[in-house]
């Protein structure tokens, strides 16, 4: 009985936060960056004019701000360089998509669930910081805190 459980709590796997965080980091970057932002960054002229503007800035200000949570935000967590500034740089542009643009709404047509998700995953990172294979984990600043212990 005690075999099954170790099996099926997956104990053979070798549980590693920092690992897990470069996974979340690289993965919802690079995801973020080439399905979303890449698009909105090459085709910025002829998306410009007509890009939702939730803020009231104008739609090329919107835009603007669109591509830096798109784009530098990603960037910033895939490589771990000042990766909470990059995750909240992200959660923002995500939270504006979501309770703006898509007002909130979770399911059906036209829904925010994709900016709600990708809100959280950054949400995580703004917590949690890099881990320790990240640039800022060179420099002992990415560091998750996994002992549990809280930080001075």
């Amino acid at each position: 009985m005690k075999a099954l459980l170790r099996i099926l709590r997956l104990d053979f796997l070798p549980a590693n936060v920092d690992l897990g965080l470069l996974l979340l980091r690289v993965w919802l970057g690079l995801s973020l960056l080439v399905l979303h932002g890449w698009g909105k960054l090459t085709k910025f002229e002829e998306m410009s004019g007509k890009f939702a503007d939730p803020l009231g800035i104008g739609t090329k200000a919107s835009l603007s701000l669109a591509v830096v949570g798109e784009v530098l935000g990603p960037i910033l967590l895939i490589f771990g360089l000042y990766t909470r500034l990059g995750a909240l740089i992200s959660m923002t542009t995500m939270a504006v998509a979501f309770f703006l643009q898509h007002q909130g709404v979770l399911k059906g047509p036209g829904s925010g669930e994709l900016a709600f998700i990708y809100m959280a995953g950054f949400a995580v990172l703004l917590v949690t910081g890099s881990g320790r294979f990240a640039v800022d984990g060179k420099a002992g600043k990415g560091r998750a805190n996994s002992d549990s212990k809280p930080r001075r």
